[in-house]
């Protein structure tokens, strides 16, 4: 909610805070919880809380790299929702992921973050 002029209005946003938060890890894989928080306008311990619930639900790996975690996104994973059957998270990721910073095509046809099957 937001206050303008004394009144409040209530605010809200098509993407939820999951989206938000597949969509920063796509874009940097390698970012810290931290990161990942800031970016998004959460807590940590909520995107913590995300990141489990995405791996745990199959769109999201993470791999311990030293004293870091790297992740990987599975762009063809459905959404869950029945709604959105048919429609693939790589869907999503193709509107707010942009192509590598080379402008090159990933010669594997995959983008950063986001892995294949």
């Amino acid at each position: 909610m937001r206050t303008e002029g004394g009144a409040t209005t209530r605010t809200w946003t098509f993407l939820t805070n999951h989206a938000r938060v597949l969509i920063a890890v796509a874009r940097d894989p390698q970012a810290r919880v931290r990161d990942l928080s800031a970016l998004v306008g959460i807590t940590e311990r909520a995107t913590q809380g995300i990141l489990a619930d995405l791996e745990k639900a199959g769109f999201v790996t993470r791999t311990r790299v030293g004293r870091r975690n790297e992740y990987s996104v599975h762009p063809d994973l459905e959404f869950r929702h029945p709604r959105e059957a048919g429609h693939d998270v790589g869907e999503l990721l193709a509107l707010f992921v942009e192509p590598s910073a080379s402008g090159e095509p990933d010669p594997a046809g995959v983008e950063p973050g986001v892995r294949e099957p």
